[in-house]
């Protein structure tokens, strides 16, 4: 038996299968995957679609998350060429411009990166309203959500943030492969940050395979990870991928010190509080690293990348509110309601 095997740190290597599609976006990229890469065609139709439909509606989001799955982990039984099939990124790139044009709409824009960043230093009042809700009223069930909810992204902790590394040079690059290598565990799989999550869900009992919970949330969800891809794809959009990145990084730590006392206070060992812990030492040195040696060389290099740097911390903000609107709407109700699509099974499983 392998070292990996004995002391369960082997990589999970289940490809997901494609999630039910949720409108006519969804089922025309589920139809496309299904067919042969060399003989599919753009449909007229479903150009028309992408350039109409609402930008954070589940169909359009589902539909942008399953086409840049394809260049992560992909889909079992889809053609590994569909990654850059021609027809399938036609369609992509029309869903890309409906979602770029409303996070664009969606913040107020500006080139001064500095003072955006320094905004998110002094946190507003009303922060931390769902692990407050948590810790104050809310159930075993809404914390399983939650975590399913994050692990759409969790599981592929840094991966779209990788993207933006060719893209850099010199100090700025070397500064942020330093952050990644840390997300990544030093170099110890067992210390992945995605791996701690992992083992964070199987303490509540949840499923944490890769992919495991995209059929079940909505497009709030969807459209976080869904914006890093975006970003990290294109060259162009180096400035707004390496802004998200630093407000991630900027807002984790006093996020992840509130989400251990939830952890806490339902009793989670330390297992499973080690995904929080440590974020909370290891991101506030990312924050000065990513503000002073990333962002403040990439904009010395070349200063026309401001704008883009505060439309990635600005757009941070607007997808992570909707999320945070979307859950709590669900959770306050007079008659609390799933934030999924369909509860999770076993609303006590994994409870301590």
């Amino acid at each position: 038996m392998s070292d990996d095997v004995a002391t369960g740190t082997a990589p999970d290597v289940a490809v997901p299968s494609l999630p039910e599609p949720r409108g006519r976006l969804s089922e025309a990229v589920v139809t496309m995957l299904a067919r042969s890469p060399s003989s599919s065609r753009t449909c007229t139709r479903s150009l028309a679609a992408a350039r109409g439909a609402d930008p954070f509606g589940d169909d359009l989001q589902l539909a942008l998350h399953i086409c840049y799955e394809l260049h992560y982990q992909g889909f079992d039984e889809v053609d590994a060429a569909w990654e850059w099939a021609p027809s399938l990124l036609e369609l992509r790139g029309a869903m890309e411009s409906t979602f770029l044009t409303a996070l664009r709409a969606g913040t107020p824009g500006g080139d001064d990166a500095a003072g955006v960043l320094d905004e998110l230093l002094v946190e507003p009042a009303g922060a931390g309203a769902v692990p407050r809700h948590l810790r104050q009223a809310g159930e075993w069930w809404q914390l399983r959500e939650y975590l399913a909810h994050r692990s759409v992204y969790h599981l592929k902790e840094a991966d779209p943030h990788a993207w933006v590394l060719p893209r850099l040079r010199g100090r700025a690059k070397a500064a942020l492969v330093a952050v990644e290598f840390d997300e990544f565990g030093g170099g110890r799989a067992e210390r992945m940050h995605s791996r701690l999550f992992a083992d964070l869900m199987e303490e509540a009992g949840l499923d944490s395979s890769y992919g495991a919970y995209v059929g079940l949330v909505h497009a709030p969800t969807l459209a976080i990870t869904n914006m890093m891809s975006l970003f990290g794809l294109h060259r162009s959009l180096r400035g707004a991928l390496v802004g998200h990145f630093a407000a991630a990084e900027i807002t984790t730590g006093p996020s992840a010190r509130r989400f251990a006392a939830v952890l806490h206070h339902f009793g989670v060992g330390e297992r499973g509080t080690r995904f929080y812990t440590e974020h909370i030492e290891a991101d506030a040195v990312h924050e000065q690293v990513l503000r002073r040696d990333v962002v403040g060389v990439l904009l010395a290099e070349d200063p026309r990348l401001a704008a883009d740097v505060v439309l990635g911390v600005q757009a941070t903000g607007l997808v992570e509110q909707r999320f945070e609107n979307h859950l709590l709407a669900c959770w306050r109700a007079p008659a609390p309601r799933t934030s999924l699509r369909r509860p999770l099974p076993g609303a006590s499983a994994g409870q301590p």
